[in-house]
C-alpha cells in the first residue's frame, strides 16, 4: 500500500451510478473551496454538505470524515508542495533555477491548500510522516544532482552535499512567502541558491557578465 493509500484509507462508498457520482463530486469541490477559504478546523462535515447542497448523512455516505475527503484532495499532490528537480549542469543555471522556481511556485498557486497543511502537521502524525518520507525523496533528488556537478568540477569541492542539499529545500520551501511579500523574485532566489553552489568563477563563466557574485 503506498503512502497516499494509507493517507486517505478506504472509503465507505464509492458510487458507480452518474448521479450519485456527481454529488461525491460535489462534496469534494465544495471542500476543497471551504478549506481553502476558512481552514481545516474551522470547516465541519456539515458545511460541506451544506455548501455542495446536500444532506449531511450524504457526506458520511461517501467519506469517513471531513481529513478523508482532505486527504482525498492530496493524493498524489504531497510532493507538488516540495521543491522541484534542479538541474545543476546547465549553460545558465541561474535563468534555469529562476524558470523551475517560477514553475513549481505556480503548481502550488494552481492547486491551492497549501496553508491547510500546517495547521495539520501538528497533530496529523501519519500526514506528517508521510509528508517526511516525500521530502526525503526530494533531498536525495537534490544531492544526487548536485554529486554530478561535483564530478564534471563545476562546484566548491569543500562543500557537504547532504547539508547543502537540506538548505535549498529550506529555501524553496520558504520562498514562496518571500515572493508573496515582493522581498524577493525568482531570479533572486535563484542566485542565492547558485552561489551557495558555484565558485563565482564558474558561475561568470556559465552565467555570463550577468552574473555578479559580489554585491
Amino acid at each position: 500500500m503506498s503512502d497516499d493509500e494509507k493517507l486517505v484509507g478506504e472509503f465507505p462508498f464509492l458510487p458507480k451510478q452518474e448521479r450519485a457520482q456527481a454529488k461525491r463530486n460535489a462534496l469534494i469541490e465544495s471542500g476543497y473551496t471551504l478549506f481553502q477559504a476558512k481552514g481545516y478546523e474551522n470547516t465541519t462535515a456539515k458545511d460541506i454538505a451544506a455548501h455542495a447542497g446536500v444532506a449531511t448523512g450524504t457526506f458520511y455516505r461517501y467519506f469517513s470524515d471531513k481529513r478523508q475527503l482532505l486527504m482525498s484532495l492530496l493524493k498524489n499532490q504531497i510532493e507538488t508542495y516540495l521543491p522541484p528537480d534542479i538541474n545543476w549542469i546547465s549553460n545558465d543555471p541561474v535563468s534555469t533555477l529562476a524558470s523551475s522556481l517560477e514553475n513549481h511556485y505556480n503548481r502550488i498557486h494552481e492547486f491551492g491548500l497549501r496553508h491547510v497543511l500546517p495547521e495539520l502537521l501538528s497533530k496529523d502524525l501519519e500526514l506528517a510522516d508521510v509528508l517526511e518520507n516525500a521530502r526525503g525523496r526530494i533531498h536525495a533528488r537534490i544531492l544526487s544532482g548536485l554529486k554530478q556537478a561535483r564530478e564534471k568540477g563545476l562546484i566548491w569541492n569543500d562543500l557537504d552535499l547532504d547539508t547543502v542539499s537540506w538548505a535549498i529545500m529550506v529555501i524553496v520551501e520558504n520562498g514562496l512567502d518571500r515572493l508573496a511579500e515582493k522581498k524577493c523574485t525568482y531570479q533572486d532566489l535563484a542566485k542565492l541558491i547558485c552561489r551557495m553552489v558555484f565558485p563565482p568563477s564558474v558561475l561568470n563563466q556559465l552565467c555570463g557578465s550577468d552574473a555578479e557574485t559580489s554585491e
